[in-house]
């Protein structure tokens, strides 16, 4: 810290000169400062009253126009100011550097209260993008219950029966709700895994598109974004997909529904028996996915830079906040759903055959566990090629409503929800 003195000096000589105001006044005391090192003295003689007395390097003074009225005071006091040699500079560097840290320290609580709103909003906006893929799962799902259930039949059971005949046999055995068996389970399996699903995608071809630094997303990169998100939600989901299938295979219903099952397999199997087939479904899933999304992409893509879709973006925002969620939908509602039935068409074809393998994987016992490659070995042995693809017909059926209610529903939600 510096050195800080204050010091009164007589700064009068013998004689007494005449001051600009009586004695008694509340006025300031004249007198004057004196400051180590200070002005010079040329610039002092400037403003000396006391021109009897040898000007002082140190001392300044306030000079007045003297008034008739004046009185005599004997002492004239001068506030001297010492400071040692840096102690002015070192008192002015602290509170400039105390004055620095104080705005670093606001500066850095606003970047830290920026940074809280910022990671709020973002985690918001997820759980509003993973509860539009989900309720997206949850309605097509649905919708599609009965088809998913045929098409169980054909992998799981080897079903030999024709649909109608199929479907005559589950009506007069279980009823009605015979075709929504193991629906819950499906959409327990199927609503987190859409929702992963879909938000992995988004996040990944954002995230290729940032490092690539082009203006739009090419296939190769809708490719690996889809790609990478079938793989992503399948390594996350395959437990509850293990699970359905163990309870819609035979002797599924002595289990006890879903704990049963989980217990049942951890107890008897081990825990990695939830992960059975996860090679298989990796393999299946990722060029599933990467076909999905892609073509979907593609086909929007190929939409919205052609007249009709520059002419219908501009008269959406033209209109701005008067359409409601069904015209905010960039393709419209007829187009959404059409695309979304193609690519999920196009999909199941170029990876049924994994399916397949991957259900039967998933039907082994640990005694008589083999890989995936030599179960499909044995697939084609026993029914040729046509086996790779028992229950694609049903298949498409459920896929294509499935997969055109799913990206509508995905799209609308992310409407109503305000998804950025």
């Amino acid at each position: 810290m510096p050195k800080f003195h204050l010091q009164f000096k007589n700064s009068l000589p013998d004689y007494q000169p005449y001051l600009p105001f009586p004695s008694n006044s509340n006025l300031l005391v004249p007198g004057g400062l004196f400051i180590d090192p200070c002005f010079p003295s040329s610039l002092l003689d400037l403003v000396s009253p006391f021109k009897g007395s040898p000007p002082s390097k140190n001392t300044t003074c306030v000079s007045r126009r003297q008034k008739r009225e004046s009185v005599a005071v004997k002492d004239l006091f001068f506030l001297s100011v010492s400071l040692s040699s840096d102690g002015l500079v070192s008192e002015h560097k602290e509170c400039q550097l105390q004055n620095e840290l104080n705005k670093k320290n606001k500066g850095a609580v606003a970047q830290v209260q920026q940074k809280v709103r910022v990671t709020r909003r973002g985690a918001v906006n997820t759980t509003k993008h993973l509860w539009a893929g989900a309720i997206a799962a949850m309605v097509s799902r649905t919708f599609v219950a009965p088809l998913e259930r045929l098409k169980l039949e054909y992998i799981v059971r080897g079903e030999q029966r024709n649909i109608f005949e199929l479907v005559k046999k589950i009506a007069l055995t279980q009823g009605l709700l015979g075709f929504w068996k193991g629906n819950l389970i499906n959409v327990l399996r199927t609503a987190p895994f859409k929702a992963v699903n879909f938000y992995a995608y988004d996040t990944y071809r954002k995230q290729l598109l940032r490092l690539s630094g082009n203006e739009e997303t090419t296939n190769s990169e809708r490719f690996i974004a889809g790609a990478a998100a079938g793989i992503t939600a399948t390594v996350l989901c395959l437990p509850l997909d293990t699970i359905r299938t163990k309870l819609v295979a035979p002797g599924g219903e002595a289990l006890g529904g879903v704990i049963g099952a989980f217990r049942h397999m951890i107890q008897t199997e081990g825990f990695f028996s939830l992960y059975r087939g996860l090679v298989p479904s990796i393999v299946s899933m990722a060029p599933s996915a990467a076909v999905f999304y892609s073509v979907y992409d593609m086909l929007k893509s190929a939409y919205l830079h052609s007249p009709e879709g520059r002419k219908r973006i501009q008269n959406m925002r033209q209109m701005g906040q008067d359409l409601n969620a069904l015209d905010q939908l960039e393709l419209g509602p007829v187009r959404t759903l059409l695309y979304g039935a193609i690519a999920g068409a196009c999909a199941e074809v170029a990876t049924y055959p994994f399916e397949v393998v991957r259900r039967q994987l998933q039907l082994q016992v640990q005694a008589s566990k083999m890989g995936a490659l030599a179960t499909g070995l044995k697939i084609v042995e026993q029914g040729g090629i046509p086996a790779l693809y028992a229950g694609l017909i049903p298949s498409l059926l459920q896929v294509l409503p499935s997969a055109s209610i799913s990206y509508f529903v995905y799209e609308f939600m992310k409407i109503v929800l305000k998804v950025n």
